[in-house]
């Protein structure tokens, strides 16, 4: 009797990737973050301060109503365009046509953001570029599970995780020199564009033969992206824990300003929260590959996740309790070398607890609002704690607690070591 068996795009990947893989795929995160955060730290902000006079609105108002508008389409966008990827049955493969196409959208939205006159326009622009960048970027990250093995992920997870890093500063520093918000955008359209390229012409995706891809039906569709976490425990657990230790995480860094100026009396605290982030960087970015590489080596997911929880939890704690600068400074340099760890190991550990090779792209879309929702939760939270229960000694106490929950709730996934 012969068996069948199934297509090397729904099947676990054996054979490690190189270095080479490995290298222009994490470019190719880093540029999507470029055409990010270039606009989202400074060119957006310039944009609504010149736009916002004759509409009613302050340039803040403007500002979070675009941005927020924007969340919103990034939320949805990301595990929509990986289902459409886990569907692709294009001789490029799966993965790949959703990067050229995502990150070709991204480059022709950024001009077109340029030229917003309004806030309609420039809402509508920003809306385009997180549409079209949301489709490359959930086409990079579904591209690890499809060609990464398990033992190897970790160590691919920290180098992305690097690249995210450096793409925000990258994206910060191309708008800031560019010398204007048209400037600035060209040049991050022009980066998002060229990042992606050498992997594109340099490595061939996996195609999904047209017989393997299910049968096309609206209900069955949009119930795809209802994961019963009864059914996938694992995958649950994971989803929750994320979601903590990024909402514990936002909560530090939303009044950080606030907290130097007022509890921390620091005489200049807008230079104080650029000197904190870049501690939290560099200790960042000097242990996200570590992390992962060192996890590889291990077997283990799990307790790399929770110490590394358990360890930001401290720091932030420490805010709480330890109210002066140096103590900022220490709390800074531990949650980088925390969230360096957790960054690289959870995306492995999220990797791991997948639960169809069908469905990836969308599931690790469905993985990713565990990222960006903390940051729409973490103000509604925040702002009740420091107005009327405590100040920030309560909220560096809570926020503690939520992160130290999630470190603690990963013992709680079974499928992984």
């Amino acid at each position: 009797m012969t068996t069948v068996r199934p297509p090397a795009a729904l099947t676990e990947p054996a054979e490690p990737v190189g270095r080479g893989w490995t290298a222009t795929l994490a470019l190719a995160n880093g540029a999507i973050w470029v055409g990010w955060f270039g606009p989202l730290q400074i060119l957006l902000a310039s944009q609504a301060g010149d736009l916002a006079p004759g509409t009613g609105m302050s340039k803040e108002t403007l500002l979070a109503w675009v941005t927020g508008t924007g969340a919103v389409v990034s939320l949805l966008a990301n595990p929509f365009f990986g289902a459409l990827s886990d569907r692709t049955t294009a001789r490029a493969g799966r993965r790949t046509p959703w990067i050229a196409a995502g990150a070709a959208g991204g480059a022709l939205s950024l001009p077109l953001l340029a030229g917003a006159g309004g806030p309609w326009s420039m809402a509508l622009g920003w809306c385009l570029v997180q549409l079209t960048l949301n489709a490359a970027f959930a086409a990079v990250t579904a591209a690890v599970p499809d060609r990464v093995p398990r033992r190897q992920r970790g160590a691919v997870g920290g180098w992305l995780g690097a690249a995210q890093i450096l793409g925000v500063v990258a994206g910060t520093g191309l708008a800031t020199a560019a010398g204007g918000i048209g400037a600035g955008y060209v040049a991050c359209a022009v980066c998002a564009a060229a990042g992606v390229l050498p992997y594109l012409l340099l490595f061939r995706d996996l195609p999904l033969p047209p017989a393997d891809r299910p049968p096309w039906s609206w209900r069955g569709f949009l119930a795809g992206f209802w994961l019963n976490p009864r059914r996938y425990p694992d995958l649950g657990w994971a989803w929750l824990t994320r979601f903590l230790i990024n909402l514990s995480n936002s909560l530090v860094l939303l009044y950080l300003l606030y907290y130097l100026r007022d509890r921390v009396h620091y005489p200049d605290p807008g230079r104080g929260v650029l000197i904190l982030t870049a501690v939290n960087g560099a200790t960042l970015l000097a242990t996200v590959v570590i992390g992962g590489v060192w996890s590889d080596r291990a077997g283990r997911r799990k307790p790399f996740v929770v110490w590394s929880g358990v360890l930001m939890a401290v720091a932030t704690a420490a805010l709480a309790g330890w109210q002066t600068w140096p103590g900022a400074v220490t709390a800074a340099a531990v949650l980088g070398i925390g969230f360096g760890v957790f960054t690289s190991v959870d995306f492995a550990l999220m990797t791991d607890v997948l639960p169809h090779a069908l469905s990836r792209g969308k599931d690790l879309g469905l993985v990713n609002v565990a990222n960006a929702l903390p940051q729409a939760a973490a103000p509604a939270l925040a702002a009740p704690l420091v107005a009327y229960l405590g100040g920030y000694r309560v909220l560096y106490l809570v926020s503690a607690a939520i992160g130290l929950a999630g470190a603690v709730l990963v013992g709680r996934i079974r499928g992984v070591r």
